[in-house]
């Protein structure tokens, strides 16, 4: 597994960290290791609670791959696209612990996760593509529709507006704030009570009330798809 991410299992909660030192970045290998750990976790049959470390809970994608190499970057677009459906239609609980900044797929990454903890008021959450240049991807608009308030989607989608922790909850980023001398708390408070759903009747639930969004999310990854292969050509 990828040096950057841990994964611990206590009882029927599977914990994976992410830390590379830096941005924690959803590089390839990055978006493969959280994949690989979800598998774990399933395998596990286990509730996730997925984090970053104090500062950081990811800075995006890894931007250095845009100027680098047309078949790596093809590779990471479609794994990160890709991961949002997977955790959407996860079978078991994510609990997403907001350890500090989350830009662009990090913050897709919380609008993913079932239930989500901000633990930094003054940490940014940003969905900043047209800020740097780039249209933000079919998937990322479906991601962010699912779960932004109507007023905000418009807000963060179209003009990259920077939320605090507390104006994110307002806009559907969060859940809650809880400060960070009870976090701890609050986690085996929460993760004990996901622990006690009927895991089947949750998964049902959840697939029933995101089988709208999970369609239009898959038709989206699909268009994306298709036009990252036809940019970057000879990828696909």
């Amino acid at each position: 597994m990828n040096t950057s991410l841990r994964y611990d299992l206590e009882g029927n909660v599977a914990t994976i960290t992410i830390d590379d030192g830096k941005a924690n970045v959803m590089s390839v290998s990055m978006l493969g290791a959280i994949d690989a750990a979800l598998s774990r976790a399933e395998t596990d049959k286990a509730v996730v609670v997925i984090q970053g470390r104090p500062g950081m809970f990811s800075g995006g994608f890894d931007l250095a791959v845009f100027q680098r190499d047309k078949e790596e970057l093809f590779a990471m677009l479609k794994a990160g696209a890709e991961l949002t459906e997977r955790m959407l239609k996860f079978p078991y609980p994510v609990l997403a612990i907001c350890t500090g900044h989350a830009i662009a797929m990090g913050a897709f990454l919380l609008l993913c996760a079932d239930v989500r903890i901000g633990t930094m008021p003054d940490a940014k959450i940003q969905v900043n593509e047209v800020q740097i240049g780039l249209t933000l991807p079919h998937f990322a608009v479906e991601v962010c529709r699912q779960r932004l308030s109507p007023a905000h989607l418009n807000l963060a989608a179209i003009t990259a507006t920077p939320y605090n922790q507390h104006q994110a909850v307002l806009a559907g980023f969060l859940d809650e704030l809880v400060p960070p001398e009870l976090v701890a708390e609050v986690l085996r408070s929460r993760t004990a009570h996901l622990c006690k759903l009927h895991m089947e009747s949750f998964s049902a639930s959840k697939m029933r009330l995101r089988g709208p969004s999970l369609h239009l999310l898959r038709t989206a990854i699909a268009q994306d798809i298709d036009s990252w292969s036809k940019r970057f050509q000879g990828v696909a």
